[in-house]
Order: C-alpha cells, then sequence, then structure tokens
C-alpha cells in the first residue's frame, strides 16, 4: 500500500523530471496491456505532462501515448492512485546522449559541451536553462489561471553518458551536486527533495566511469536527508529493472517499475 501525499488537494501539484535517454524512455507503448491504459485513462484527467519547449502549447493528458514512454507514467499514475483527488502537473526535459557535465552543466560552456558531448546538436544544447524556462512557462500558466501549485520534487536519471571520459565520471558528484543546487536555487526552494535513478551501465570507453558515477550518486545522496536514491543492480540479468538487449536502455516492464520506484521514493521523502 503507497501512503498519500499530506498536502492540500486543491494544490496543483508539480513533479519535475529530467535526464538522458532512460527519462526521455525506450518503454514500448503498444505493450502496456489494457488493464494499465484503462488505468491511466481513468487519472489522466487529473495528470498533465508539459515536454514540449513550445510556448503556447497546452500540457497532455498522461494517457496522450506516444510510441514511447519513460518514468513519468508510472509516476504520474501511482501519484494519482494514491491521492485520488489530487491534481498533478508533470514537467519533463530529457535528450538521449546528454552529460550533465556539458548539456545538462548548470555553468555551460561551448568549451565544455564540446568535451562532453557528441555531434553539433547536442553541443549546442543547454537542457538546465531550456529546463528552468520551460517550469517557469508553466508555472506562469497555473498563476494566470488562478491556480494555486506546489513543486514537489526533481526526478533525476541521468549519468551514462558521463561514465565514458575521465574528466565527465571524476567530476559527476561535484556537478549533480551543483545541479541540484541550481534547482534548488532558481525554484526558490531550499530543500527540494531529489529523488536519483541510479544508472547501472556497462563498462564502456573508461573502464571504472560506472563505478565512479553509481558512488558520487550514492554520496550525493546519502549527505542530505532531502535526497532519495532508486538503487539499481550491476547484474547483467537486469532482474531488479529489465533493459532492451542493448544492455543499456529499459524495456517497458523496467521502464514501469523505474516509474514506480521514483513515485514511492518522492513520497517517501515528502512523508519524512
Amino acid at each position: 500500500m503507497i501512503s498519500s501525499i499530506t498536502f492540500s488537494q486543491e494544490e496543483i501539484h508539480v513533479v519535475l523530471l529530467a535526464g538522458q535517454s532512460n527519462m526521455a524512455g525506450r518503454g514500448v507503448s503498444k505493450e502496456l496491456d489494457a488493464a494499465l491504459i484503462k488505468r491511466i485513462q481513468d487519472v489522466s484527467d487529473r495528470v498533465l505532462i508539459s515536454t514540449s519547449d513550445i510556448e503556447k502549447k497546452k500540457p497532455e493528458p498522461l494517457s496522450t501515448f506516444k510510441k514511447s514512454f519513460g518514468p513519468e507514467l508510472m509516476v504520474g499514475l501511482t501519484l494519482a492512485e494514491a491521492n485520488p483527488e489530487q491534481h498533478y502537473l508533470l514537467i519533463k526535459k530529457a535528450v538521449g546522449g546528454t552529460s550533465l557535465y556539458g548539456a545538462w552543466s548548470t555553468e555551460w560552456t561551448k568549451e565544455k559541451a564540446m568535451v562532453a558531448e557528441r555531434g553539433e546538436e547536442r553541443q549546442n544544447l543547454k537542457l538546465y536553462s531550456q529546463h528552468i524556462k520551460n517550469i517557469h512557462y508553466n508555472l506562469e500558466e497555473l498563476k494566470a489561471e488562478n491556480k494555486t501549485f506546489k513543486i514537489l520534487g526533481l526526478l533525476w536519471m541521468q549519468g551514462e553518458s558521463d561514465t565514458n571520459k575521465a574528466i565527465t565520471a571524476t567530476s559527476y558528484q561535484n556537478n549533480i551536486q551543483n545541479l541540484i543546487n541550481g534547482y534548488r536555487s532558481e525554484l526558490k526552494i531550499k530543500d527540494l527533495p531529489v529523488v536519483i535513478g541510479q544508472v547501472n551501465v556497462l563498462p564502456r570507453k573508461y573502464k571504472i566511469g560506472p563505478t565512479q558515477v553509481r558512488d558520487a550518486m550514492l554520496s550525493v545522496a546519502n549527505s542530505d536527508k532531502n535526497i532519495g536514491i532508486i538503487e539499481t543492480s550491476t547484474d547483467k540479468n537486469w532482474s531488479d529493472f529489465p533493459k532492451h538487449s542493448d544492455n543499456l536502455h529499459y524495456n517497458t516492464i523496467g521502464q514501469k517499475r523505474l516509474g514506480i520506484a521514483f513515485a514511492k521514493e518522492l513520497i517517501k521523502l515528502l512523508n519524512k
């Protein structure tokens, strides 16, 4: 049984989601069973999601299925079913293959982006500032509609790219702390709850990179009572959060479990 969150039901509860490909999501929508789709449809008048950089584009209902999905699907469903009268707005920004050292840096520079990002398009992305802009736009829209809101927290699923190079992996702990501080400062929420999804990518170009990034995530989570972490296994069977055959991206079952885990951990932080 998932406990509910003890806030006013009249507020819109806002959840922020950010990261790279496993936040963007490779769950396959057509693999969802009819019973789950019905549950999602039943809460969709209370759960909206904004993923667009285009201003004036309204958030969409959770049941607006695209070809693939990320953890937002089960985050929204889990929160809504735990709080049957509550309305939610999820604001998500995620681009596959991007680095916390580069595109997601709170102190973005072209030089850092050139080091960390592959390809000209990613080297020009400023994802942290774009997400912040999206967030403020959506919040201003709520104010214009005379709606009150409360930002519940940030869900972060990123880090696979940073395991590939020594400079990105060894600086990850400092960079993720800066990211958390950035969101908290920008949104003026000193103790904004944050849930980190621990990456479990296999070693690639820089062999100790995955261990360094995983340890950095644990260290940051253990240093702050308002930061939670979804710990993951490095067992190649991926029995906790199943993956596609690429051993990198969570499949439909993995994404469903990831979304539930994010929601449960967020609720736990909020009820401390």
